[in-house]
């Protein structure tokens, strides 16, 4: 009987571990750039959520069974009280030199009498009250203390670049390089002290910005105490992620939808998640549920340290709370590693839930949910880190399942800047009236859109599990909503879409090409005027004459801002080849040539370019720019040679074939002289000039969708039959130059295999980086091949380009 029992023990413990999808982070709320909400590492209660960021964007979930309370999302969030202030909080002063002072300065007893005195912070940019551009910054900060407690107690901290910090003459925290916001280091038990303290910071310049700000906090203690909710399984869908939990007696099924479906371009515009709660009792017995749920105000912010305002109202059977910042800056903030400040942040309940909604902080609103006696105030204004808070009661619950939801939602007032211009937000543009009334309208479509997403993910599964196996079928449903949630939806003031990507952890551009290019795949699969909505803009900028020269632009601007290309450096051959490849890709989705008509003009100009500069590429950059300028790159001459075959194929469905004859022509001749010119043997060289190299042809996967036959197949056989001899256990690297790789190219390379034993061979070691990277951020597309760490990059769009093998499953190609 025992042998009978520890079988049966393995037995379930094996379909637990296989229900468990593993991923490096884990999509919760999913709409743009801005509204991004992810639970980074194994485990929904392991840590606070995150935006992708990486800053703390706190949901917290908590079942409260029978008076005992079980935490199943989030981790309590630390709060802080203030012992000396940094400057986010209030005004200061501190002495300062930029010349190096006497032996002695950090310490409690050193006289700074003669040093300046000045407002902090100190640095070179905008939130700097004391201008700092020397290469040194010397900083004292004298202060008293009538008693010191045993709380523990933390540095507040932001500096930028290396920096020693000394309190009361001892080092406390040390770091080569700088931080992009205030970090909160441990202080060692002992060193602060009744009486005199001194603060004394000494900070390096070594490169780019300056900056210094500094102060002291202890931990606030929560009275509140919760078990942790057992999590039994996660499964992640296209469109949804599903946790199940076990919490005492009681079962909770916790989903997290974001209705992403690319078919329908308003709702996937629409930026409302549902958060569903399904419970019943385990044990044949009935137990009294409730279910909290509380979301921050600093969801609403760039950084904690910014004003707030809350509301509390009830609107179309709808409970609502609502937050935003009182500054609401709107489109002021640009950039990569920041937040929206602007617009408002809202959790709504339907009515008949009789859910209790509250408004606190964090450590009030624990309280008050185990005391059940609820704030009544319907505002707080002009405060820091609130918690919007809302009670569902489930009643008295037995094993039938009882079913009850959330929505998340964020109006951001205006979109994008495009041109001058400030575009609405869809729903809004399209006379959608108040984001209440785009709450009530959700609310009203969630059993049919959860039978939609329902339906929607299954198929998706089936069908990249068909084109590619189980463990590509796993690397697409990860990705899917990864890549529309790095775009914005909206319409240009002509009425052409806009699907307007942000290029995440990158540099911060908006709506690059050669991000545009790999993200492709998944819109062509799903909604090929979605991938349209990617290259209008940059069509535009050419035809209205703003952007003159003879290739497309590398980016609008740097997100939010779509008002010209920032980027330093042009990409030329890279650029010009991207937009002629995808429109032929439109082309050949659509089965008509009508989008190329009308952006004919402008490709031309861009094809004579390729004709004239691009078999044999000057040193310039390319998407691969992050590892440096390349002279004579054949990938890039691939690139070239297809674009111009894919121009001539274009010409000819117009009925232009002189046109068509000309480009085909060349393109024919310069794949022949590339075959020569690459040869190395059993490949092709990285580079025209030299060999014993190699490199990733992805660009040639174009040659086989859009059935071009410039190169022979033999070509794509050479080069996969080398590939194979290259592998690391975390997949094949970009080139010979590096280990690192970009799984994205990775799934391009491996669609040039003829069978699907050498395709599987190329996924398996992406999809083993994938589910044990140590990197536990939202996927990154460029990481180590070695050990499986991230290089750079996370949460960017270019992983929609995994979908290129379904998308040569639907035109059938082989």
């Amino acid at each position: 009987m025992r042998k009978l029992s520890l079988l049966t023990l393995c037995l379930l413990l094996n379909f637990i571990v296989k229900a468990q999808d593993k991923a490096p982070a884990y999509p919760l709320i999913t709409h743009d750039a801005y509204f991004s909400i992810w639970s980074f590492g194994d485990g929904l209660t392991n840590s606070a959520t995150k935006h992708w960021t990486g800053k703390e964007q706190s949901l917290l979930g908590i079942i409260k069974v029978d008076g005992k309370l079980y935490r199943f999302l989030g981790e309590e969030s630390k709060t802080f009280k203030t012992i000396l202030p940094a400057a986010d909080e209030s005004k200061y002063q501190a002495s300062y030199s930029f010349d190096k002072p006497q032996e002695g300065w950090e310490s409690n007893t050193f006289n700074d009498a003669d040093w300046k005195k000045a407002e902090a912070p100190f640095g070179d940019d905008e939130r700097a009250k004391t201008k700092w551009t020397t290469n040194d910054l010397y900083f004292r900060r004298t202060f008293d203390l009538n008693s010191v407690s045993a709380t523990k107690k933390y540095l507040k901290l932001n500096h930028d670049d290396n920096v020693i910090v000394y309190l009361n003459g001892k080092v406390i925290y040390r770091k080569n390089g700088w931080v992009s916001d205030y970090a909160y280091l441990p202080i060692e038990n002992g060193v602060l002290q009744k009486g005199k303290n001194v603060l004394a910071i000494y900070v390096k310049n070594t490169a780019g910005g300056r900056h210094l700000d500094a102060g002291i906090v202890e931990e606030e203690t929560s009275e509140i105490k919760t078990d942790v909710a057992k999590q039994t399984q996660v499964n992640i869908q296209a469109t949804s992620t599903q946790y199940t939990f076990s919490c005492g007696p009681v079962n909770l099924k916790v989903d997290f939808t974001s209705p992403l479906l690319a078919g329908n371009i308003k709702l996937t515009a629409r930026p409302i998640s549902y958060i569903s709660y399904a419970v019943n009792a385990t044990d044949g017995k009935t137990h009294q549920v409730d279910v909290y749920f509380s979301a921050s105000s600093n969801i609403a912010v760039n950084n904690p340290a910014q004003p707030v305002s809350a509301w509390k109202s009830t609107s179309n059977n709808l409970s609502l709370l609502k937050t935003g910042t009182v500054a609401q800056p709107v489109l002021k903030k640009r950039g990569d590693d920041v937040r929206i400040d602007w617009g408002y942040l809202y959790v709504a309940v339907p009515s008949k839930f009789k859910a209790i909604q509250f408004i606190g902080t964090p450590n009030e609103s624990l309280k008050a949910l185990l005391s059940a006696k609820y704030p009544a105030q319907s505002q707080i204004l002009n405060t820091k880190n609130l918690s919007l808070n809302s009670v569902i009661p489930f009643g008295t619950v037995s094993s039938a399942v009882v079913e009850k939801y959330v929505m998340l939602g964020y109006d951001d007032l205006k979109s994008i800047e495009y041109f001058g211009e400030k575009l609405l937000p869809v729903w809004r543009q399209a006379g959608g009236g108040h984001f209440e009334d785009q709450l009530a309208e959700a609310a009203a479509q969630y059993p049919a859109l959860k039978a939609e997403c329902a339906t929607f993910d299954a198929k998706l599964y089936a069908d990249a599990k068909k084109a590619g196996g189980v463990e590509y079928a796993d690397m697409c449903k990860l990705a899917y909503r990864q890549a529309i949630a790095a775009h914005k939806i909206v319409y240009a003031p002509n009425g052409d879409i806009l699907f307007l990507s942000k290029e995440n952890f990158s540099n911060g551009s908006i709506n690059t090409v050669d991000v545009t290019y790999p993200s492709a795949p998944q819109f062509l699969v799903y909604n090929p005027e979605l991938l349209k909505g990617m290259l209008n803009g940059i069509f535009y900028y050419s035809e209205s004459g703003k952007w003159k020269k003879p290739f497309a632009a590398h980016d609008l601007g740097t997100y939010p801002l779509a008002n010209g290309q920032t980027y330093g450096e042009d990409m030329p051959v890279e650029e010009a080849g991207n937009m002629i490849i995808l429109t032929a890709a439109i082309t050949k989705a659509e089965g008509n040539a009508k989008y190329a008509e009308k952006h004919w003009e402008v490709m031309s100009v861009w094809a004579n370019y390729l004709l004239r500069e691009g078999f044999d590429p000057a040193n310039q950059l390319c998407t691969d720019d992050f590892a440096g300028h390349l002279a004579r790159n054949a990938n890039l001459s691939v690139k070239a040679i297809v674009a111009l075959g894919a121009y001539a194929q274009m010409a000819q469905e117009l009925g232009k074939t002189d046109v068509a004859t000309k480009y085909r022509t060349a393109a024919l001749q310069m794949a022949q002289n590339w075959m020569k010119m690459a040869d190395d043997g059993d490949h092709y060289a990285l580079t025209f000039n030299d060999k014993n190299t190699w490199s990733q042809k992805y660009n040639l996967v174009w040659d086989k969708l859009l059935k071009l036959d410039l190169f022979p197949k033999e070509v794509y056989k050479k080069e996969i039959n080398f590939y194979l001899t290259k592998q690391k256990d975390f997949g094949l690297p970009l080139d010979s130059r590096r280990t690192y790789t970009k799984s994205d190219w990775i799934m391009w390379t491996a669609t040039l295999a003829d069978n699907d034993a050498d395709f599987g061979k190329f996924i398996s070691p992406v999809y083993r980086y994938a589910t044990e990277t140590q990197s536990k951020v939202p996927l990154s597309d460029w990481h180590e091949t070695t050990n499986g760490k991230m290089t750079g990059f996370q949460a960017r769009s270019v992983v929609g380009g995994y979908f290129i093998k379904m998308l040569a499953d639907k035109w059938e190609i082989k």
